[in-house]
């Protein structure tokens, strides 16, 4: 690769991710029946053995947060006393929505409502379509979408920042671990983190990538009646691939900036749309009342497994969730540092943790509450979802207001819109990974080769994933489910260490900045760790 913006590739990142992923594509391609039980092999360990910590730590990164947030630490500028923003708060809120849930919204918006409150788990005793199954699923749903994966998002992105900004170490997940290994973060331990957060992502990305082609090409085949097949999933990711990477070409501060600022004004008119068309009264009155089931239930409901009845429930649901948001974490966390410079840590967490939550409790609110009267007057959506599958629900819900080619047509946009972004920040943020050079500017701009090559290995393997669950006689969904479930399982272990870590260097290093010390001079090798970086790439290559 070419010297740009004086970036080179890492190899030790590069070549050893470039190598796996590769070969998960060969394999899916030649015997995608073969992908499939392996992901299935390690999706049943993972919550038969672990499930348990995946529900524990999803509450523990919450309340990490929550002290980060309100303690003395809160009034820590990253970046230093002098450091001042790089982008409006409404930016930096438009990207932190679009970048975290904005994708998973539209596709769940309605999906998992309508499941949850005509399909509740059979161990709870509740009688589908009652009112108690209507509370069980806006609290769930509340669970799943709100506080939860942005803490997890939150702790990671607090710690980098912090690291990269007020630290001066590199721009790198592994930085956020130098309270636990020192400086052995520029060696074999950050190529290993590294190493292992490239391959969450990769496999996260794809089963986004993967749910939002069945919506789309679900919607394109409702709108036009041509049905979707494996050339219409090719034809939708090359499409996605294309308008990201060009986005992700043109850098952070105007594809990702415009998207971001576009895509938000949509989901607010959406919002307002349903909202006001709608059973207005309805969904004022279950918001409210599920709001108060959310905060009464939410240990029970968030630590619940079902180790008496064994239902799998637990396993397609929060424990999915909760591993491609661990997935997601790192990297997502290291692009969110990324556009924090200037902002206090109490901010950070307002704006990447409780305003995204407080978007999501009002989208599920209105979407999920129309859905559920909607259903309950005969509209028969969850009758829709049973014979055209949970990407067909937004469309048929939909058919019930005025104007339902055209707000189907702005929905598609917004799917696409969503994950180009998604993918652009996180193409971005990877191929930041698997470049050296950018460490003390963590607004260096990686070569566009670099974020080419990474956009079509992580669409490719969105395909081939969907493929294997066909060759599982699985459904579409149920495989983005299992390789998201398999992408996050190894950072379940990292991302408890990154909190760890995290609050172990507010600790040491920002009581001493409260005190008015200077803490990049007390970082042991803070002058010399982006040339033994280099150095030590160098001497690889």
């Amino acid at each position: 690769m070419k010297k740009v913006n004086k970036a080179q590739l890492r190899l030790p990142i590069f070549i050893p991710m470039a190598t796996l992923l590769g070969l998960v594509l060969i394999v899916g391609l030649v015997s995608p029946k073969a992908l499939y039980d392996g992901q299935n092999a390690i999706v049943s360990f993972a919550f038969d053995s672990f499930g348990w910590l995946f529900q524990l730590s999803s509450v523990i990164f919450f309340f990490l947060c929550l002290w980060a947030m309100f303690s003395k630490f809160g009034n820590i500028r990253l970046g230093g006393k002098e450091a001042t923003p790089t982008m409006s708060l409404w930016n930096w809120f438009a990207i932190s929505l679009c970048a975290g849930i904005a994708t998973g919204i539209l596709f769940w918006g309605i999906a998992e409502p309508i499941t949850h409150f005509m399909s509740p788990p059979d161990g709870l005793g509740l009688e589908a379509g009652s009112e108690g199954a209507a509370m069980f699923s806006m609290s769930q749903t509340f669970i799943h979408w709100t506080f939860l994966p942005y803490a997890m998002y939150g702790i990671a992105g607090l710690g980098i920042a912090y690291a990269t900004f007020n630290l001066k170490l590199p721009y790198t997940v592994s930085s956020i671990l130098y309270p636990v290994f020192g400086k052995k973060i520029n060696g074999v331990v950050g190529d290993v983190v590294d190493n292992l957060c490239m391959l969450a992502m990769a496999g996260g990305v794809a089963a986004v990538l993967g749910v939002a082609t069945m919506q789309i090409s679900k919607g394109i085949e409702i709108l036009t009646g041509l049905e979707q097949n494996k050339f219409i999933w090719v034809a939708v990711v090359g499409l996605i691939v294309v308008t990201y990477v060009i986005s992700s070409y043109t850098g952070l501060n105007r594809g990702i900036r415009f998207l971001s600022d576009a895509n938000t004004k949509l989901f607010i008119g959406m919002l307002l749309f349903i909202f006001i068309l709608g059973p207005t009264n309805f969904i004022l009155q279950i918001g409210t009342q599920g709001t108060g089931h959310f905060i009464q239930n939410f240990f029970t409901q968030t630590l619940y497994l079902s180790p008496v009845n064994g239902s799998e429930w637990p396993r397609w649901w929060p424990i999915y969730y909760w591993a491609i948001w661990l997935a997601y974490a790192p990297l997502t966390g290291m692009f969110l540092a990324r556009i924090s410079k200037g902002r206090t840590i109490r901010q950070f967490m307002m704006v990447n943790l409780f305003m995204p939550a407080m978007f999501g409790l009002l989208w599920f609110s209105v979407y999920g509450g129309a859905a559920i009267n909607l259903e309950m007057n005969g509209a028969g959506l969850w009758s829709a979802i049973q014979q055209g599958g949970l990407e067909v629900s937004v469309f048929a819900f939909l058919k019930n207001f005025p104007l339902s080619g055209l707000t189907s047509t702005l929905f598609l946009v917004a799917i696409y819109i969503s994950v180009v972004t998604l993918a652009d920040s996180m193409t971005t943020t990877v191929s930041s990974l698997s470049v050296r050079g950018a460490g003390n500017n963590a607004l260096v701009e990686p070569p566009a080769q670099v974020k080419i090559f990474w956009g079509a290995i992580m669409s490719s393997i969105a395909i081939v994933n969907l493929i294997a669950g066909k060759a599982g006689e699985i459904s579409g969904i149920d495989a983005t489910k299992q390789i998201a479930t398999v992408a996050g399982f190894p950072l379940l272990f990292l991302m408890l260490l990154i909190g760890y870590s995290a609050v172990a260097m507010l600790v040491k290093y920002g009581t001493m900045e409260l005190n008015g010390l200077s803490v990049d001079q007390t970082v042991e090798e803070q002058t010399t760790s982006q040339s033994m970086v280099m150095a030590d790439m160098a001497e690889a290559e």
